[in-house]
């Protein structure tokens, strides 16, 4: 098998997950560069694979690339994204796909203009227990899904958005605690269900953060078309990062989510499910354990010529909560899918 010529943009702290990935899966890919717009960076990066180092996409292309992995503050996924897709570059994005509805939806006309393959890194849907929770909820083991809810508590002190430039930001960012950490459950739980949405009603708020502009706490009611009503809870003003919960309740069960680690009880009978696959345990537990078997799927659907499993409408569909969640909040009214995505400049002000 020819290995892919792999490229990564962005040598930053989520760097060190495919730094971790490129060498578990040296059988499927060679990395040929390194780049970040610090070049001191992008060289070190470099240096750990003895590959070639840039500060910017252009200066890369001479290395005949196939596939990139954008590793950069939001707002640049989409301008990437478009840029390496016209080169001929397959791209697989960190979350989230873009910070607007009409962003994602550029990218995913490029991708059919150019035939070339695009991915959204939702690593925590690739874990032994959301695996196995999905097939049961699918085969109907807990009977109708009636609802399910997530909490997230985590900590981000004032030093998390210092000295960036993009964290906490409307414009870079996209928004606060909803999509830069509450949006992995939201998208295990829209996936683990199966069913599109019908209507979200929710609000956001700043409690705690004056610092910044964004929300750091949340709380929404989505309405799926099978039924069942999802109540979601998320802050950043926790005192540590609390495991994530999940639960779905059904007609004849239960079952959910601490962290990676799965249960599910019916009739009485509880039973938990490790994570049994093999897994990366880099950088902080809050980001999973499972790029590298996500970034193996993309992969191998290049090589193999499959369909992308968390492709661009996928990566737009967990979007849509999101935006959906501050739209709501900021026009106070339930909002309806579909919708017209807007930009936001502040919690307090009107769109722009």
């Amino acid at each position: 098998m020819e290995k892919l010529r792999a490229a990564i943009m962005g040598c930053g702290r989520i760097s060190s997950c495919y730094e971790d990935a490129f060498r578990r899966l040296s059988d499927y890919v060679e990395l040929v560069c390194a780049i970040d717009i610090d070049e001191d960076k992008a060289k070190a990066f470099g240096e750990k694979f003895n590959c070639h180092y840039c500060t910017d996409l252009e200066s890369a292309l001479q290395y005949r690339i196939d596939v990139i992995h954008l590793c950069l503050p939001h707002y640049l996924h989409p301008v990437m994204a478009v840029k390496a897709m016209e080169a001929g570059i397959h791209v697989l994005t960190e979350k989230p796909i873009a910070i607007s509805l009409q962003d994602a939806d550029r990218m995913m006309e490029v991708e059919k203009l150019t035939g070339k393959k695009l991915g959204v890194i939702f690593q925590t849907r690739y874990t032994k227990s959301v695996e196995k929770l999905k097939q049961l909820i699918c085969e109907g083991y807990f009977g109708k899904i009636l609802s399910a809810r997530s909490y997230l508590t985590w900590n981000r002190p004032a030093s998390y958005y210092e000295g960036c430039d993009w964290k906490g930001t409307w414009d870079k960012e996209g928004g606060g605690v909803l999509i830069d950490q509450a949006i992995h459950s939201m998208d295990r739980v829209r996936y683990m269900l199966g069913s599109d949405i019908e209507w979200i009603e929710g609000s956001v708020h700043n409690h705690c953060h004056e610092m910044v502009h964004v929300e750091d706490a949340a709380e929404a009611a989505i309405s799926f078309k099978n039924g069942c009503i999802y109540s979601l809870y998320a802050c950043n003003s926790y005192a540590s990062d609390a495991p994530i919960t999940i639960e779905f309740q059904g007609e004849k069960g239960r079952c959910g989510l601490i962290q990676d680690m799965g249960f599910y009880e019916t009739e009485g009978c509880y039973t938990e499910i490790r994570n049994t696959y093999e897994t990366t345990n880099v950088g902080p537990d809050y980001w999973g354990s499972s790029h590298h078997l996500q970034i193996r799927d993309f992969y191998e659907s290049i090589l193999y010529d499959k369909p992308v499993v968390v492709d661009g409408p996928e990566g737009r569909k967990t979007l849509e909560m999101v935006k959906g969640i501050y739209l709501s909040s900021l026009e106070k009214r339930r909002i309806y899918l579909p919708f017209e995505d807007v930009h936001y400049k502040d919690l307090n002000t009107q769109k722009g």
